[in-house]
């Protein structure tokens, strides 16, 4: 996905480098074709850990989550329902190809 994005970042744009799940049990980690459009474009690659950022949470809950009750940030759930689905949601996940927060109810209250 990174040689993707790489093409269409605009010029001296920012990449925040975070999970990267899909490359987690590769025997061999995919490469990046595209590297030199880091320096054409002047693009900045940064590794984020979500950790050293938590004691901020509680402030960005109270700035975000009114966007969302707006409806002026929208997130994606693939929601399994299930247990037996959850071999294939985590298949999913691991792969790539689930679009935003990879979900299983086991059971529904």
């Amino acid at each position: 996905m990174l040689d993707a994005v790489l093409l269409n970042m605009r010029p001296r744009g920012r990449i925040a480098a975070c999970g990267m799940v899909s490359q987690y049990n590769l025997e061999e980690p995919e490469g990046v074709k595209n590297l030199i459009q880091v320096i054409y474009k002047q693009i900045r690659i940064e590794g984020l850990v979500v950790f050293n950022y938590y004691h901020l949470y509680p402030k960005f809950l109270d700035m975000i989550l009114p966007h969302i009750r707006e409806g002026k940030i929208v997130y994606f759930e693939e929601i399994n329902e299930g247990l037996e689905s959850g071999p294939a949601a985590l298949i999913k996940l691991l792969s790539g190809r689930n679009v935003g927060k990879q979900v299983v109810v086991v059971a529904r209250e």
